[in-house]
């Protein structure tokens, strides 16, 4: 494999590929420590642009199910994952702006793909930095490409932090479903079974799980502006009143997802940052994932630009921590969706947590709405991914058509999540029965459906699940 800095668009593309076999991860205990107060702040509102820049660029669809996998590029990553034995890997070590350990028995066709795939979005998109991170039966591949920081010498690698945007709604949903194994909770009691100040409110009467589907009856994507305290956003909830019928309409909505954050911290009686920072991430084995980056990781953490590339970060507001708050690393989060997909050791408890956050409860056209995560079963196409991760999704309401019983957690379909802030864009997809899964970070807020295609093409390159002959 040839690895070294390629001039693109006048920014120096830095690429590093790295195998690592699945660790054996800790098994972990329920969480039962000191509660320490809530750090609400009256903060500067932020805005997640979940989909603002691609909705008024005005960008038109990509080409419809491109032919991008090859049968000399699906052999050669066959003969790749039939390696079982890391010692038998050479091991080289380059350097380009930093050490990189590189595993020589690689593919060098999906290596020139990548390199190719990734400067063209890069450079399209005015992109710094970008990490990708697949996993594939249980071996871990990283590319990283440009930098962490622009005008620096700052290479990103696996272990830059990157915010993450609606993608830690996915941990906020395992950490409901985490209380529920635990017999903290249950998905389909009332709100206000855990929220008493929402008694005798119509939000109080709402079942739990309709806020991690966006269906409890039509929040707004954000709080208004006035919402600015803990006070301010409980008064908000208590004044609500519903557009539809719960059940019956899915709204994309950031309140009513940090309202399951608040429920799911209230059920463990824990404020929800020690809750996840002292509970879940560890019992996940992640190390490299915050809320709140400590003084001494933030060297890792990457800037984020703006579409007037300038440089960001997220200014946090009312349950902003719960619905997009969390920052991680492209290593971190391959774990979490090796975690999600049945890899590693965990304790029952929280084994059952990650499988119900992917239990189906409606279906949205094509899309399956879980408890944060969206799926569709396979073979999917391009075209009814990019449709399910469409601005329209975020934006607009749709019908929702309840599916009774919920569907277990399937093995065989495409599960997703996108998210974003001002400054940063990111995509996680996997296919559980495939043991495959991939990871896409980058310190710029892109089209979600830029991030899609990438997604799509990579794995498709790697397993060949929509290729023509």
């Amino acid at each position: 494999m040839r690895l070294g800095q390629e001039k693109m668009g006048g920014a120096d593309l830095s690429a590093n590929a790295i195998f690592q076999p699945l660790h054996r991860r800790r098994m972990y205990q329920p969480f039962h420590g000191q509660v320490r107060s809530h750090p609400f702040a009256a903060r500067q509102r932020y805005v997640e642009a979940e989909v603002e820049e691609s909705h008024r660029s005005g960008i038109s669809s990509p080409p419809r199910n491109p032919t991008i996998c090859t049968t000399k590029t699906r052999n050669a990553f066959m003969r790749w994952n039939q390696t079982r034995s890391l010692p038998a890997l050479l091991l080289t070590t380059l350097t380009l702006n930093s050490s990189f350990v590189v595993a020589e028995d690689q593919t060098p066709a999906l290596d020139d793909f990548l390199r190719e795939t990734a400067s063209k979005v890069m450079q399209e998109n005015g992109i710094a930095g970008l990490s990708i991170a697949i996993t594939h039966n249980g071996k871990q591949q990283f590319y990283t490409y440009g930098k962490a920081v622009k005008d620096t010498v700052q290479a990103v690698t696996p272990d830059t932090l990157f915010e993450l945007g609606s993608i830690s709604k996915t941990f906020t949903a395992t950490l409901a479903t985490w209380a529920q194994a635990n017999r903290q909770l249950s998905l389909t009691k009332r709100i206000d079974t855990y929220v008493p100040q929402l008694r005798d409110t119509r939000l109080g009467k709402v079942p739990i799980f309709h806020l991690g589907t966006h269906t409890a009856g039509g929040f707004p994507l954000q709080f208004p502006d006035k919402v600015q305290t803990t006070g301010q956003m409980m008064a908000y909830f208590k004044a609500w009143q519903p557009n539809y019928l719960p059940g019956t309409h899915r709204s994309y909505a950031n309140p009513s997802v940090g309202l399951l954050g608040l429920v799911a911290a209230r059920s463990m009686q824990v404020p929800f940052e020690n809750a996840m920072q002292q509970g879940l991430f560890p019992a996940l084995g992640l190390k490299n994932t915050f809320l709140i980056v400590p003084e001494d990781q933030m060297s890792r953490y990457a800037q984020g630009y703006n579409k007037l590339d300038e440089p960001v970060r997220v200014n946090p507001g009312v349950l902003a921590a719960e619905a997009y708050g969390v920052k991680s690393s492209s290593r971190d989060v391959l774990s979490f969706v090796e975690a999600n997909m049945g890899l590693g050791q965990y304790d029952a408890p929280l084994q059952q947590a990650l499988k119900d956050t992917r239990t189906g409860y409606f279906k949205v056209g094509g899309m399956t709405q879980d408890l944060i995560w969206e799926q569709y079963p396979m073979p999917v196409k391009l075209d009814t991914l990019l449709e399910g991760n469409a601005s329209n999704m975020v934006l607009q309401t749709q019908k929702a058509e309840p599916i009774t019983p919920p569907l277990a957690a399937q093995s065989n379909t495409w599960v997703n999540k996108t998210g974003s802030t001002n400054g940063f864009g990111g995509y996680v997809a996997f296919i559980p029965e495939q043991r495959l899964g991939i990871v896409i970070l980058a310190n710029r807020n892109y089209p979600n459906e830029e991030r899609v295609k990438l997604a799509y093409r990579i794995l498709n390159q790697v397993q060949c699940f929509d290729c023509k002959p």
